[in-house]
C-alpha cells in the first residue's frame, strides 16, 4: 500500500530489454532513500507498484512486464528521465494523502497547464468510461501523487498544485501532451458501479 505522498524523483539510468520483459534501473537520490531496501520490496514509480529485483549501492532494478508497459507511461520513458518514487507504507506511518494500491487503471493526457503565482492548474483528458469515477473534491492518483480533484468537465478534469508538490514531483515540469498514470479511488469506483447495477436492475423490472 502507498499513501500518494511522493518522496521525490529518481533518475532512470539504464534500460535492459529482454523478450517480453524490460528492466529499469534507477538511481536513488540518496542512500537514505534506499536504506533497508531488499529484494522483493515494493516501490511505486509514477504511481505504479514495482518489485525490487536488484540493489547495488544507490542503483535499484525493477522488472516490468508487457502489461505494465502497455497500461502505464513507464513504457514511454527513456534513460535520463525521472520518475516519482514512493516506498511502500509501513504500519504506523502517517497517511498524509489517501490509501493507494499502486495499480494503474490507465493514462490521462495533459491538455493544458495554467500557471499563476504560487499555483499551477493542470487539466487532463481521461477516457469517457473512466470519467464517471472522477468527482469534484474527490481523490485521484496522478503519477503516484495523491491529489484533490478541482473542476470536472465532460471528458476532462483539473487539479491545483502548490509549490511543494511542484518541487517534489514531476508535476513541476509537466507539459501539454504528456501521458500521466491514473489511479482512481476504489471506494468511489465501488459506489458508482453499485449504483449503476441497482438502477439497471430497476430498469429491467
Amino acid at each position: 500500500m502507498f499513501t500518494g505522498i511522493v518522496q521525490g524523483t529518481a533518475e532512470l539510468v539504464a534500460i535492459e530489454e529482454q523478450p517480453n520483459l524490460r528492466t529499469h534501473v534507477i538511481r536513488m537520490p540518496s542512500l537514505a532513500w534506499g536504506e533497508g531496501l531488499t529484494l522483493g520490496a515494493s516501490v511505486a514509480h509514477n504511481g505504479c507498484c514495482l518489485t525490487v529485483t536488484r540493489v547495488e549501492g544507490d542503483l535499484v532494478s525493477f522488472d516490468l512486464m508487457q502489461e505494465t508497459l502497455r497500461l502505464t507511461n513507464l513504457g514511454l520513458l527513456q534513460v535520463g528521465d525521472k520518475v516519482n518514487v514512493e516506498r511502500a507504507a509501513r504500519f504506523g506511518d502517517e497517511i498524509g494523502g489517501h490509501a493507494m494500491s499502486g495499480h494503474i487503471i490507465g493514462m490521462a493526457e495533459v491538455t493544458s497547464v495554467i500557471d499563476t503565482p504560487n499555483n499551477r492548474q493542470v487539466w487532463y483528458r481521461l477516457a469517457p468510461d473512466l470519467m464517471k469515477y472522477v468527482l469534484t473534491k474527490g481523490y485521484i492518483g496522478i503519477d503516484g501523487a495523491s491529489l484533490t480533484i478541482g473542476e470536472v468537465g465532460e471528458q476532462a478534469f483539473c487539479v491545483h498544485l502548490i509549490p511543494e508538490t511542484m518541487a517534489r514531483t514531476n508535476l513541476g515540469w509537466v507539459k501539454a501532451g504528456w501521458q500521466t498514470n491514473i489511479e482512481l479511488d476504489p471506494q468511489t469506483q465501488a459506489i458508482v458501479d453499485t449504483v449503476e447495477r441497482v438502477l439497471a436492475a430497476r430498469g429491467e423490472k
